[in-house]
């Protein structure tokens, strides 16, 4: 296991899962929004593609947090080596995704490309909380069909139902 995604619906813990593994396994740890989001205003990273490229066909392992941005997403899964599924109910990855927004929104926390999530955000579609919900179900379906895709075989597929299922995050691998 040198080629992990770790992935699941927005709020599951999806980066916090990545990190305890990639520590644990001494491999370099990616997180996709970091690399999607690079600037102000939500701007995106124009090279991701490039950038993704070349972390996955390097010579070394590595971990990303994220089923994969749709530009990268079969790259990704075409040479990843195992998948992590934090398979969680919509009851925790919402109770999860609104903790997570208010802290960062009350706190003004920066984030991907020095943005933060501000009041206004919440008023928005594509805002943590109201995607985690609107795309709970197709999140799951996707993840699903592409565990049996033959084309992404043979990966190591660790799904957990609940976050007691794994003590630590780094556990996930044992």
């Amino acid at each position: 296991m040198q080629r992990i995604l770790v992935v699941g619906s927005t709020g599951a813990g999806k980066s916090t899962m990545a990190r305890g593994i990639a520590r644990r396994l001494g491999l370099p740890f990616h997180e996709m929004d970091a690399l999607h989001f690079i600037g102000p205003d939500w701007q995106e990273n124009p090279d991701l593609v490039e950038q993704v490229t070349g972390i996955v066909r390097g010579p070394d392992g590595w971990v990303f947090d994220s089923i994969g941005h749709p530009r990268v997403r079969d790259l990704l899964w075409e040479h990843a080596d195992t998948v992590v599924w934090l398979d969680y109910s919509r009851h925790v990855v919402l109770a999860r995704v609104l903790r997570r927004s208010l802290r960062r929104t009350l706190l003004r926390e920066r984030i991907f490309g020095g943005n933060r999530e501000g009041v206004a955000e919440w008023f928005r579609a594509d805002h943590p909380v109201w995607w985690a919900m609107s795309q709970y179900n197709g999140r799951r379906t996707e993840i699903l069909r592409r565990t049996r895709d033959p084309r992404f075989a043979p990966l190591r597929v660790i799904r957990y139902g609940s976050p007691r299922s794994v003590r630590r995050p780094a556990d996930a691998l044992l």
